[in-house]
């Protein structure tokens, strides 16, 4: 084991990739001998060589297209997409493409093993073209699977099964706790399952649901609302597409509560389809509406930010409102 923060767990799972198959290859702007923005694939081309560690021109749909190519021809394509904010000139790409790909040919084809990364989200006061949450755009989007790490164990462990799952994964990374985010990480290779969410607390009078970086929030909340006497049992879902319905029915049976939280705005938000679901399933068992603390429905402000994102404080208070009701 090793102490890493999430962006040393990005760099370690890849690493950990390349060595194992010398098919998997890494691309994307500046991401060279610079290591891209973030320094995420920090010194992968002094190990691997310029030929599967390369920068690519300023255009995120030729990014897209050429790592579909390469996938389709047998290649393991990393692809990085420096920011989220920058990935809709890559949507009808991903959307028509990638995830079409094998349905539209009876399965005689495959972009198995291309994994699209990309830093999403708020908190570094980034404004509004440097931490939107794109997430429920694709989540509509079947042949996708789309994944979001909360701790550096799950990134490293979510980001090798992507890179191995036999079908196109878009493997969100919350860069707001890209350093923030310290824990024991295995040096050697694992995977964590797509699609299984973890309860990382159970509790008795609700459920608190989250993804990303919104957990550390879920969590402060959580324990201010334990000073109140209130049990939180609190679920990372990790996985968004496909997200783990059993899980989370389990948990609202229980508590008979369900609060959702994330950074994205509301309308449309993956959060809704949630809801819908739980509603569906659980309606019997629900003591109170089910809540959802969300970002807004503006373009994400620079100078409000800390008004626009979904705080503990948000949090805190939905979770009252919900035991109360």
């Amino acid at each position: 084991m090793a102490k890493m923060n999430l962006l040393q767990a990005v760099n370690s799972a890849l690493e950990t990739a390349m060595a194992d198959n010398d098919r998997v290859v890494c691309l994307g702007e500046d991401i060279g001998k610079f290591g891209g923005v973030f320094r995420a694939t920090s010194n992968l081309q002094e190990k691997f060589g310029r030929d599967r560690v390369f920068n690519t021109p300023l255009t995120e749909q030729g990014i897209a297209g050429f790592a579909i190519g390469l996938a389709a021809q047998g290649a393991v394509p990393v692809a990085e997409i420096q920011f989220a904010d920058y990935i809709f000139p890559a949507f009808d790409q991903i959307v028509n493409e990638a995830a079409k790909f094998r349905y539209r040919s009876g399965n005689e084809f495959d972009v198995a093993g291309l994994t699209f990364r990309t830093p999403y989200g708020g908190g570094i006061a980034g404004g509004l073209y440097h931490s939107q949450s794109p997430e429920a755009y694709f989540c509509h989007t079947p042949g996708l699977k789309i994944v979001v790490p909360s701790t550096p164990y799950q990134a490293k462990g979510l980001l090798l099964a992507a890179i191995r799952d036999p079908n196109p994964v878009l493997f969100f990374e919350p860069k707001a706790i890209y350093r923030a985010a310290i824990g024991e990480v295995p040096e050697e290779d694992y995977e964590i399952p797509i699609g299984k969410a973890e309860v990382t607390e159970t509790g008795t009078d609700i459920t608190l649901l989250a993804w990303g970086a919104q957990m550390i929030a879920v969590n402060k909340a959580a324990a201010m609302a334990r000073a109140d006497g209130i049990s939180c049992e609190i679920i990372d879902l990790r996985s968004l597409l496909p997200w783990d319905v059993e899980t989370v029915v389990a948990s609202v049976i229980k508590t008979g509560r369900l609060l959702v939280s994330h950074e994205a705005c509301r309308t449309g938000g993956f959060g809704a389809e949630i809801a819908t679901e739980i509603q569906e399933r659980c309606f019997l068992y629900l003591e109170s509406p089910i809540s959802r603390v969300t970002g807004m429905d503006t373009p994400y402000p620079l100078a409000l930010e800390k008004e626009y994102m979904a705080d503990h404080l948000k949090i805190y208070e939905a979770i009252k409102s919900s035991v109360k009701f």
